[in-house]
This record gives structure tokens, C-alpha cells and sequence, in this order.
């Protein structure tokens, strides 16, 4: 089978990483994949922020980029959710581009709906293990973020490829459905209020007795991240991705 990457900004600027072991799963699956070089945002900051005219313009580069792709893969839900769900509103005045817009949007996919769906694999062969970690299986807990869950159904794939992964134990994070506080912007609006949701979203995490906390959308995971570093909690977040990576 054949896909087609799109690497969100997060990924590009901050998480190589993360990218790199998308490509590393997808590879080992036997998929042949390929990356525009020419692609760029998909325009969810603008969008969300209420610049609409800059948004489709960004959108317009998005769809001339990948309309002809027969699949398309990205690591996060918040940027597909983007595609899939409000680029057909963005260009609802526009009979052109809301078609080209709509065709587009039965071909994107979130990382582990691909796997999950698309692909139906749910154990990829991987196995993890803290580095100097004592023997036994490490305690993952699994964070939902809002798009993935809210807008594009996604809940249980995720899970099943958790719980594949070979040393691994995934434990139950309690109101694992609640927002972490990121919110893009929102973060940046209201800081107080997104400290406190994060806040509320670290006492969960440490009360599962978690080690690692995983989630597919860096911007989640860079909050968390961040919150868990500077109360010098000793957790690890990671993407989806880099979990199965492992090997």
C-alpha cells in the first residue's frame, strides 16, 4: 500500500522524532510512503484564531498539494480533524473548493486510525521498555486528546495498539476524556484557566501510577510535558508513535 505523510507544524519544528518514528512503524508494515516537500500548515492556527481569509489561503496550498493522493497519514487528530471537518465549512461560499475540499477529506487519516482501520493491524510487533527500567512491565497511561476523541471518534484504536506493545501495561487515567488545558491559542488567551485543566490533568496522570503517558497530538503532549517538568515529576510523555517504534 502506498501513503502519503503529512507532518504537522508541531512535528516539523519541535518533534522530529515523532515523524521519524511514524516512518518507522509504516516501513516496517510494508507501506511505501512519500512526502511532498512542498507541503505547509494546514491552517488550524488561523482558523482557530478567526482569521479565515488567511486560514483558506493556507488551505487552498494544503489541497493543491495532496488532492491526489490516494491516502494521506498524519500524527495528529486536531490537524486531520482540520481537514476532514472545517475545511468544507471554511469554503462553503465556494462550490469549487468546498468539492475539491470534501474529496479530500474521505482520504486523511489520523496515525492510529490508519493502523486500526485502514491497515487492520493492531499489534505492530513492537516492545518497550524504560531505559535502565527494573524488569517487568512499564505502567503506560493513555491521555485522549479533544479533537481525536470529540470530532474524529477515536478512542479505542489507540488502546489496542497500547496494548500490544510487549511490556507494557496500560492503566486507566481517571476523566482520561477530560481536556489537558493546551487548546492552542487558548493556552495562550487564558493561561490561568489552562493551568488549572493541566493541573487537574497531572493529578490523574500520577494517581494511575503511570510512568509513561501517551498521547497522539504533540500539542497535548508538549503541555503535559511541560507541567510535568517543571513540578520535577519524573514521567515520560510520548506520542503514539514512538511507543511502537520500539522494537
Amino acid at each position: 500500500m502506498r501513503a502519503t505523510l503529512f507532518i504537522t507544524c508541531l512535528v516539523d519544528q519541535f518533534f522530529p522524532e515523532v515523524g521519524e518514528a511514524m516512518v518507522g512503524v509504516l516501513s516496517r508494515l510494508g507501506v511505501e510512503l512519500e512526502f511532498p516537500e512542498e507541503q505547509t500548515c494546514c491552517g488550524q492556527p488561523a482558523f482557530n484564531g478567526g482569521f479565515r481569509r488567511e486560514a483558506a489561503r493556507v488551505a487552498r496550498h494544503f489541497i493543491s498539494v495532496f488532492e491526489g493522493k490516494e491516502c494521506i497519514v498524519a500524527p495528529s487528530g486536531s490537524c486531520t480533524s482540520m481537514v476532514k471537518h472545517f475545511y468544507p465549512e471554511l469554503f462553503r461560499d465556494q462550490p469549487r473548493w468546498r468539492e475539491r475540499a470534501e474529496a479530500l477529506s474521505s482520504r486523511i487519516h489520523e496515525f492510529s486510525e490508519f493502523l486500526v482501520r485502514v491497515l487492520g493491524v493492531e499489534d505492530v510487533g513492537a516492545r518497550y521498555a524504560l531505559p535502565g527500567g527494573a524488569a517487568g512491565s512499564t505502567r503506560v497511561a493513555y491521555h485522549d486528546s479533544c479533537h481525536l476523541l470529540r470530532e474524529l471518534g477515536i478512542s479505542e484504536e489507540p488502546r489496542r495498539l497500547i496494548r500490544s506493545v510487549q511490556g507494557v501495561e496500560l492503566v486507566d487515567l481517571s476523566r482520561s476524556p477530560a481536556c489537558c488545558g493546551f487548546g492552542g491559542i487558548f493556552s495562550v488567551k487564558y493561561p490561568h484557566i489552562s493551568g488549572a485543566i493541566l493541573q487537574e490533568k497531572i493529578e490523574a496522570i500520577r494517581e494511575s501510577g503511570a510512568e509513561v503517558v501517551v498521547a497522539n497530538d504533540m500539542g497535548c503532549l508538549m503541555h503535559i510535558a511541560g507541567g510535568l517538568s517543571r513540578q520535577g515529576i519524573p514521567l515520560k510523555a510520548m506520542h503514539l508513535a514512538e511507543l511502537l517504534n520500539g522494537a
